[in-house]
Formats: structure tokens, C-alpha cells, sequence
């Protein structure tokens, strides 16, 4: 299991029969599409990182499924429907209820036309619900949901030199608010020294008033 390239989707395809696997397989690497195949639900849970640990009988057992997450980025996963254990409805459900992996696109394939199960995994939030044998008229049909998720993924990415420019104004915007608040500080202290000088200026008026001495009894005559 290689790597996609950034002109590649890599999509995780789940069918619990070897044929339907090789199938839709061989379709999507026609479509130029990277492509991982698990035979069951639990094991696409398991590769995505949404195991929960009480499905493992070892509960200390390390699991590299967040490693691969990591690794990998999953643009579509497209799963047949009737499946022992987890159907492709739980499947569905479970990415769905996953804050991390609900906004991937998820197809569902069944080789039985009913109606009623079309319409619940399509209002659980499935992209597509193909008839099998799928064919590649159908495949080609995957790719606006995949160009559309990958793209939004990117758009809100932000990049490193977004974040060095966030990072550089964010202090410019905090210098300057040291240096305004220097000067009213020191306004702050110069108002009693302006106040006491004001008062030592009035008391020494007043006091050379008192010693001044006073000529009632005169009168100066013109």
C-alpha cells in the first residue's frame, strides 16, 4: 500500500466478497484513484482510528490505525451494504457521528433494489447508492464528491506563512501598548510634584502677606 500523490484520491473500498473487491478495485485505479480494500466494517473503523477498544480482545495491544490516518488521507470510502457483522449502514453512521472523518464522502453499493434502504443510507448523509455490478459510468460519478471534499480541506488549512504573518502582528499589536501606557504613568507621578510646588508657591505668598506691616494710622495727604 503506497502513498497517493497529490493528483490521486485515495479511496477505501469495504466488501466483505474477494470479487466485488477486485471489482470495483480494478474500476478505480482505472480513474487514477489509490485504492485500500478491507474485507468488513470493523476493519475500515479500524484503519480510519474509530475502533473502539472494546472490540479488541487485547486491550493492550498497540494499534497503528492512527498512524495510518496520519499517513494517509482518505478522500472517499464506498462500502457494500449487506456485510456479516456491521452492515454498510452502521459503517456509514459511524463516520457520520465522527467529528474527524464526517465530512469524507461515502457511497454505498448492494446488489438488492430496495427502496426504503436506499432512501435511509442516502438521508444518513450517503453521497451515492449504486446497484452491483458497479460499473465505471459509476466510478466516474465519484469524482465531484471527491474534488469537492479535498478542495474545502485545503481552503481551510491554514498555511505556514499565514501563521508567521498572524504570529508577527499579533506583536506589533502588543508593543505599542507598553509604550502608551509609559507616559501616563509618569503623568500620574508628576501631578503631586506639580501639586506640592503649586502649594509651596501659595504659602510663601501668604506668609510674606503676614510679616508685611500694616500703616492704619496714616494717611497721605495730596
Amino acid at each position: 500500500m503506497g502513498m497517493a500523490t497529490e493528483s490521486q484520491f485515495h479511496v477505501l473500498a469495504v466488501d466483505d466478497s474477494l470479487v466485488d473487491r477486485k471489482m470495483i478495485e480494478r474500476l478505480l485505479q482505472k480513474s487514477s484513484c489509490q485504492v485500500t480494500t478491507v474485507d468488513s466494517g470493523s476493519k475500515a473503523l479500524e484503519f480510519l482510528g474509530l475502533r473502539e477498544s472494546n472490540e479488541s480482545n487485547d486491550p493492550n495491544a498497540p494499534s497503528s490505525s492512527p498512524v495510518t490516518h496520519q499517513e494517509i488521507e482518505i478522500n472517499l470510502i464506498i462500502t457494500d451494504y449487506c456485510m456479516p457483522g456491521m452492515t454498510g449502514y452502521d459503517l456509514l453512521k459511524r463516520v457520520k457521528e465522527s467529528a474527524a472523518f464526517r465530512s469524507i464522502p461515502v457511497v454505498i453499493m448492494s446488489s438488492e433494489n430496495v427502496p426504503a434502504r436506499i432512501s435511509r443510507c442516502l438521508e444518513e448523509g450517503a453521497e451515492e447508492f449504486f446497484l452491483k455490478p458497479v460499473k465505471l459510468a459509476d466510478v466516474t460519478k465519484l469524482k465531484p464528491h471527491m474534488m469537492k471534499t479535498k478542495l474545502k480541506k485545503e481552503s481551510e488549512k491554514p498555511s505556514k506563512e499565514d501563521n508567521a504573518v498572524l504570529k508577527h502582528e499579533i506583536r506589533k499589536d502588543e508593543e505599542p501598548s507598553v509604550i502608551e501606557i509609559l507616559p501616563l504613568h509618569q503623568d500620574v507621578e508628576q501631578e503631586p510634584m506639580l501639586s506640592n510646588n503649586k502649594r509651596k508657591a501659595m504659602e510663601e505668598v501668604i506668609s510674606t502677606d503676614r510679616s508685611r506691616p500694616k500703616y492704619n494710622d496714616i494717611t497721605t495727604l495730596v
